[in-house]
């Protein structure tokens, strides 16, 4: 059972930065992908970022391309993610999740890929 710990969400301002990190704990962290996602009001849960197993290869959403970085400490057991030059639009909930053995990249962008979530932590980016 692993268990994982979202941490560093805030409110700030349009244009500012947040990094969020999430601590991974009860399993091999470095046999899991590991994946964000965020849920704002009264929308559904959406895909964010992925990062595989190693940290070689990363999937950003469309939405936050060029502007979000996912990266992983696997001697840390934690993910990051990297927010800049935010929007009110990110405003939401943002989830991390693992994903255990997942190889298959392009599948690490759906939710049914992962095995575990976090209780989230709150982003609000005022305008």
């Amino acid at each position: 059972q692993v268990q994982l710990v979202e941490s560093g969400g805030g409110l700030v301002q349009a244009g500012d930065s947040l990094r969020l990190s999430c601590a991974a704990s009860g399993g091999t962290f470095s046999r899991y992908a590991m994946g964000w996602f965020r849920q704002a009001p009264g929308k559904e849960r959406e895909f964010v970022s992925a990062i595989n197993l190693s940290g070689l290869s990363t999937y950003v959403a469309d939405s936050v391309k060029g502007r979000f970085t996912i990266s992983r400490d696997n001697a840390k057991n934690t993910v990051y993610l990297q927010m800049n030059s935010l929007k009110p639009e990110d405003t939401a909930i943002y989830y991390c999740a693992a994903a255990y053995l997942r190889f298959d990249g392009n599948s690490l962008r759906t939710k049914s890929a992962y095995d575990y979530w976090g209780q989230g932590t709150q982003v609000t980016v005022s305008s």
